[in-house]
């Protein structure tokens, strides 16, 4: 993940510096700076986000080199932690990265495959539509067009409608979904709609 950010400091003489960075490997603590410019280790920063425009101070604590001794990046501490400084797709990737490790600890006890096999489901479609709101914001920063992540969630839609849709012909053939199940009214409509749209469509195609 990279959060654009403006940097600006000030030298010695009192010159203050300002460079837009690109920050990597960012947690509540702090991140690592991609810059032109270096400020020395001790330098404090004030740190603005590009994208959701807030605010913070930071103090670099070193500058990562390459094996050529070159600087290729400057570490920097937040004075004060912050779960909201690095924006929404840093607080999507820290709730999917816990998903995945509740998703572990399931494992490791006794539920039900059916309910862990939906849980993994519903994990991965919040881990998907994370990263299409992170593409979202990035192509939209680079004045991309954003319009092209539309059909990408579109896809991943159909994709998760046709594994519940299996998964429910499945439920019925055992008889765990039956007449008088909760809400099977508004499913039959929701399908029978979906199907006769799906079958316009095709006869279109093959007009």
């Amino acid at each position: 993940m990279v959060v654009p950010v403006e940097a600006k400091w000030e030298e010695g003489g009192g010159k203050t510096v300002k460079e837009i960075s690109q920050a990597k490997e960012v947690n509540a603590q702090g991140g690592l700076l991609l810059m032109k410019i270096h400020p020395g280790v001790g330098s404090q920063l004030e740190l603005t986000n590009l994208i959701s425009s807030e605010a913070s101070r930071a103090r670099v604590v070193g500058l990562r080199r390459s094996k050529e001794g070159h600087v290729s990046g400057v570490a920097v501490e937040l004075l004060i932690p912050s779960e909201t400084f690095w924006g929404l797709n840093f607080q999507l990737k820290k709730t999917s990265a816990e998903l995945v490790r509740l998703e572990q600890d399931m494992k490791s006890g006794s539920v039900d495959p059916r309910i862990l096999m939906e849980f993994r489901d519903a994990v991965d479609y919040v881990r998907k539509t994370a990263w299409a709101v992170q593409e979202w914001q990035e192509r939209q920063l680079l004045k991309h067009d954003t319009q092209t992540v539309l059909p990408l969630l579109t896809s991943e839609r159909i994709r998760r409608s046709t594994q519940l849709c299996n998964a429910i012909t499945t439920d019925l053939s055992s008889h765990e979904v039956t007449r008088e199940t909760s809400g099977i009214d508004e499913f039959f409509r929701a399908v029978k709609g979906v199907y006769e749209r799906l079958a316009d469509l095709f006869r279109e195609r093959q007009a």
